[in-house]
């Protein structure tokens, strides 16, 4: 047994003279923790340093009753209220912890700072402040360690002066660990600034890999891509700019431009899986770019890295077949059986033959004039079996479903079928079937669908109902300047136009601008009438 002041030998002990209270009427606090600390201290001066404010309760968010607190008072009736009252009138220190050891599911935030606050006034206040055993001490110390995770902000700002007042180290565990929690409660730093003597390349690497990096202007871009040199412009940093575009759908053609001609110009440096990522943006964002080289220079690399990489090789076509732009002797390859043999027993087989089935339905419908290898019918799976994945993320924001209302209430629900798949595995987002007369027909009384391959069937046995698209353009279905569609929504919407499917778009800007059920029932009204469809009474 020792008193606290034994616990800490190694700090300096001094005495204040009494000129040092008198000024300004408090003494300054490093002879305040050096008096705490003094075995010389009389009780009075004690007493006197230790008037600490009022610890205010602390809520730590909701309890098992929620916002609302159990009959008889606030946050601290019953036990709760019981246990601080018990901590407040305790005797010694050694009962203090007690009351806190002992009632683990009693204790809140809030206790630990009315603990700190009665060992201090026990240590100060009494004529001889009672012997102290360390391991109380460290006991203590370690529950406060031990629950400080759960304290909020003000409650660990009165724990770090409470114990900084009790004379605890501190570079000790007790107030390592409330000032590292202090620290996880404070608002993050913004990043710095990218210094300026980073160089062109650097310095866009550096902005690109950024997390924040959409947020930087696209003249920032353009102007660190202009003033880096040439050896900067890695196929890291190229990779990196090429994702950023297409992530964000910028059609920045200043920026396509300059990823093009550094592929023409590293192609021998190039393999396909770097490859797949610098042509990306260019599908995506339905941008042919002006450097006469890209296409000679991507059927090289096809050409040479056909049978290295098959999923980037497909990747590769998949972004040429949204330019429509791709080469023959390519499409001869991956069509070939050892190509397919090859793809069967990998990983990514089931996206490759998916990826395989929508160039082939490109052949069928873009290149009459191809004579090469297909892709077995055995070998074919449905292109997009369910709606795409940005679809499915921004539902929310979708106007499919007021349109859906909206057609309901004018049409009625047996004359338009929503997200129906034709093939080869095409989603819409309305048909209906329409006569030769212009009469919109119930569609579960027709076959929606219309022959694949279109040319397999002669003219003469076509059904003559025509099939209208109702096909909503979202904002985020363009690029982000809103006015070029994205690769993926044109190719769409150019195949189901080839099958036979008369398409109306229905553009997010006239969406938009409608005014609740009323207005946009006639808008619909409207645009079905310009085709020269006709409906029930309220079509008249």
């Amino acid at each position: 047994m020792m008193h606290v002041e034994l616990l800490y030998k190694n700090y300096s002990v001094r005495t204040l003279k009494d000129s040092d209270c008198s000024r300004k009427g408090s003494p300054a606090p490093n002879s305040m923790l050096r008096v705490l600390l003094s075995a010389q201290a009389s009780s009075a001066r004690l007493s006197g340093l230790l008037l600490l404010p009022p610890v205010q309760p602390c809520c730590l968010g909701p309890s098992k009753w929620g916002d609302h607190w159990p009959p008889g008072g606030g946050p601290h009736a019953g036990p709760v209220q019981g246990l601080q009252r018990l901590l407040e009138q305790a005797r010694s220190p050694g009962e203090l912890l007690r009351w806190l050891g002992q009632n683990p599911t009693k204790v809140r935030a809030h206790h630990y700072p009315v603990a700190l606050r009665r060992l201090s006034q026990l240590l100060g206040s009494l004529p001889q402040p009672p012997p102290v055993e360390q391991a109380t001490l460290q006991d203590l110390s370690q529950l406060i360690i031990r629950n400080c995770p759960s304290f909020d902000i003000h409650t660990i700002h009165v724990c770090l002066h409470l114990a900084a007042l009790l004379g605890f180290p501190s570079d000790g565990p007790l107030m390592c660990a409330l000032e590292q929690e202090r620290r996880f409660r404070l608002p993050p730093k913004p990043p710095p600034p990218l210094p300026s003597i980073l160089r062109g390349g650097q310095r866009l690497e550096a902005a690109l890999s950024c997390p924040r990096f959409q947020r930087r202007p696209q003249q920032h871009l353009i102007r660190s891509l202009a003033e880096a040199r040439p050896e900067e412009l890695t196929p890291h940093v190229m990779v990196l700019l090429a994702q950023h575009l297409a992530r964000h759908r910028l059609r920045e053609p200043q920026l396509l431009e300059a990823i093009a001609h550094f592929l023409v110009v590293q192609e021998a440096q190039l393999n396909s899986k770097v490859v797949q990522k610098l042509v990306l943006p260019f599908g995506r964002l339905n941008y042919v770019p002006l450097e006469q080289q890209f296409m000679p220079c991507l059927e090289r690399i096809l050409a040479r890295e056909a049978g290295v990489a098959p999923l980037a090789t497909v990747n590769i076509l998949m972004s040429l077949c949204q330019l429509q732009c791709l080469p023959f002797q390519a499409l001869h390859f991956v069509f070939s059986p050892g190509f397919i043999n090859h793809i069967s027993g990998t990983p990514h087989a089931l996206i490759v033959r998916r990826y395989l089935s929508l160039l082939d339905t490109a052949v069928e419908l873009e290149l009459p004039g191809y004579r090469g290898a297909r892709l077995p019918r055995r070998q074919q799976v449905p292109i997009f079996p369910q709606p795409l994945t940005t679809d499915r993320a921004r539902c929310k924001y979708s106007h499919k479903d007021i349109v859906a209302e909206g057609l309901r209430q004018l049409l009625g629900e047996e004359k338009y079928r929503q997200d129906l798949t034709v093939p080869p595995g095409y989603s819409t987002d309305f048909l209906l079937c329409v006569s030769s007369c212009g009469s919109v027909l119930p569609v579960r009384a027709q076959d929606p669908f219309l022959p694949y391959p279109p040319r397999s069937c002669p003219h003469a046995t076509r059904d003559p109902a025509q099939r209208v698209v109702l096909m909503l353009r979202e904002r985020w279905h363009f690029c982000r300047d809103g006015r070029v569609l994205l690769g993926s929504r044109a190719l769409r919407e150019r195949h189901l136009g080839l099958m036979g499917y008369q398409l109306l778009p229905l553009p997010f800007e006239e969406l938009e601008s409608q005014r609740g059920l009323p207005q946009l029932k006639s808008y619909l009204r409207q645009k079905l009438q310009a085709l020269g469809l006709r409906w029930g009474p309220e079509g008249g």
